[in-house]
């Protein structure tokens, strides 16, 4: 089993920039697609990027392509997700996820595929 911990949350404020980090543990996640979600309050988790287990495959939802860059570091078992340019809409709680199979080339944003979960790390953005 894999636990999954989200940190690097927090108040920030419109047009400012925060990287959230997700650190695994258990074993090792580097054979994994990862991806990262969110869920304001009162609406459905909804997908924000993902990264392929190599690392040289990104996909990102319309909303933050251009602002979030996923990425990671699989000799840190971590996987992070710098957002640049935040505004009111990307308040939220985060959480990044696993991909139920391995060696995943190009990542999906359903949530199904995904069976490893984080706690989460709340994201406020102030305007």
């Amino acid at each position: 089993q894999v636990q999954l911990v989200e940190s690097g949350g927090g108040l920030v404020q419109a047009g400012g920039s925060l990287r959230l980090s997700c650190a695994a543990s258990g074993r090792t996640i580097s054979m994994y697609a990862m991806g990262w979600f969110r869920q304001a309050p009162g609406k459905e988790r909804e997908f924000v990027a993902a990264i392929s287990w190599s690392g040289g495959t990104a996909s990102y939802a319309d909303s933050v392509k251009g602002r979030f860059t996923i990425s990671r570091d699989n000799a840190k078992n971590t996987v992070y997700l710098q957002m640049n340019s935040l505004n009111s809409e990307d308040t939220a709680v985060y959480y990044c996820a696993q991909d139920r199979f391995g060696f995943t080339y190009q990542p999906t944003g359903a949530p199904d595929r995904y069976n490893y979960w984080g706690q989460g790390t709340q994201v406020t953005v102030s305007s």
